[in-house]
Parts: structure tokens; C-alpha cells; sequence
């Protein structure tokens, strides 16, 4: 039966990614973006649907999720990560906008879909983008990783509060995934991939295409009995 997916920063990335197979599996998916036009677009694209909203602002929120209907499953992939810097360099209002966006905004999120679930009488699934920077820190992302390791948090706090509604709530944690920004940053065989590559056992970045199936597994019925947990996607970095 073909389920409602409602996917936060799908216009591209690995929001997009995770879009793509959702409609691959069937779904009715939902691209929500801050940016409409990229939204629309991107749903031309895969075939799917796009509604704009601003995730750290909860009208916003509020309307978006009326404006869908009834939702099955809530990924939160939208969030920050270009804001940088050593922890003695950020400014407080950098600081601010990492955490209103990655972690007010899966909040706010994970509030109005659960509470619509909740409601409508839907046992549903949310699947939370974190990163494995939650645990492994790298040097000027400390605001970032930070915010994942409190979207972590989150992730295990709405599955325990949500459980009893039949709502599962769990996360998938990349390592760097390939995408195209990422693409742009770090070219094949420029000293910064190389480096980053000499981390991972499995001696590669992760692609898109690696995230989305633990997502829509994750969302699926073969992990009716997952709760809570967050699977690392990360070539083994974190055994280093």
C-alpha cells in the first residue's frame, strides 16, 4: 500500500537521493524545501510532489504538514552544515542559526508530524539524517556536530515517548557522502578527498545511493521491531 513520505531538504543532495527511493519503492513522496522553486523542480524531476516550508519556523511547520495531509513517514534531512569555524571563532549568531535549522528545526518536524500520527491514529515512522560527527568530532565543525549529536538525542527521546503510539523513530548517521557540493569541495584526487579517504577502512566516500536504502529500510515494515537506533554509514571511519 503506497504511503505518504514526507522528506525535509529533498530538492537536493541527499534529500534527494532519499526522495528518489521512496518513489523507486512506490510512495507518494513530498519534497519539503525552504527553497520553492528548487522544490518544484526537483519534484518535476522524480516524479513526486514539493511543498515549501521553513522548518525552524513552526507556523511554517504547522502549514506545511496541514497542506500534505496525512503522513506515514517523516524524514529529516534538512539541515546546516556550511557554517564552520573554531569554537573560539564562531560567533554567537553563527552558532544560533546551526542549531535554530538542525535542531529546532527537526524538532519542530518531528512535533507536527508526531502529533498528527498521533491523532489520525497512524503508526507511522520518522528516519532522522544525523551525522557520525554526533560522535567522532572533526576540527571548525563543533557547532554541526554538535547539533546531530542533540538530533541523537532527540531521536531516542521521540522513540521511547512515540512507541506507545506505534510510531517508530530511528536515524541513519553518514560519514561525508558524496553529493554534489561535496563533489565541487573535494574533486576526485585533490589532497583534501585523499586525506579524508585514508580515515575510512573501506577506503571510499559514501555515495547518496548508500543513505537512501537504510532510509526507506528503516521506514519499511522489515523494521517493525527497530526503534531508537541510529545506523552508522561510514565505511568503518568510526573504528579508527
Amino acid at each position: 500500500m503506497s504511503r505518504t513520505v514526507l522528506v525535509t531538504g529533498g530538492a537536493s543532495g541527499i534529500g534527494k537521493g532519499i526522495a528518489r527511493a521512496f518513489v523507486a519503492n512506490g510512495d507518494r513522496v513530498v519534497i519539503a524545501d525552504i527553497d520553492g522553486e528548487s522544490g518544484a523542480a526537483a519534484s518535476v524531476e522524480l516524479g513526486c510532489d514539493a511543498v515549501q516550508v521553513d522548518i525552524a519556523d513552526a507556523h511554517s511547520v504547522a502549514d506545511a504538514v496541514e497542506r500534505v495531509g496525512s503522513i506515514d513517514v517523516l524524514v529529516n534531512n534538512a539541515g546546516l552544515i556550511a557554517i564552520g569555524g573554531l569554537l573560539v571563532d564562531l560567533t554567537p549568531d553563527d552558532f544560533d542559526r546551526v542549531v535554530h535549522v538542525n535542531f529546532r528545526g527537526t524538532f519542530l518536524m518531528t512535533q507536527a508530524v508526531a502529533r498528527q500520527m498521533i491523532g489520525g491514529g497512524v503508526a507511522g515512522a520518522i528516519v532522522n539524517v544525523t551525522s557520525i560527527g554526533a560522535r567522532q568530532p572533526t576540527r571548525a565543525l563543533g557547532a554541526y556536530e554538535a547539533t546531530k549529536a542533540a538530533v541523537e538525542a532527540l531521536t531516542r527521546s521521540a522513540a521511547l515517548e512515540f512507541a506507545q503510539h506505534g510510531i517508530r523513530v530511528n536515524a541513519v548517521a553518514p560519514g561525508p557522502v558524496l553529493t554534489e557540493m561535496l563533489r565541487g569541495a573535494m574533486p576526485e584526487g585533490s589532497p583534501a578527498r585523499t586525506a579524508w579517504q585514508a580515515r575510512i577502512p573501506l577506503g571510499r566516500m559514501a555515495e547518496v545511493d548508500d543513505v537512501a536504502p537504510v532510509t526507506v529500510f528503516l521506514a519499511s515494515p522489515g523494521a517493525q521491531h527497530i526503534t531508537g537506533a541510529s545506523v552508522q554509514i561510514d565505511g568503518g571511519q568510526l573504528l579508527t
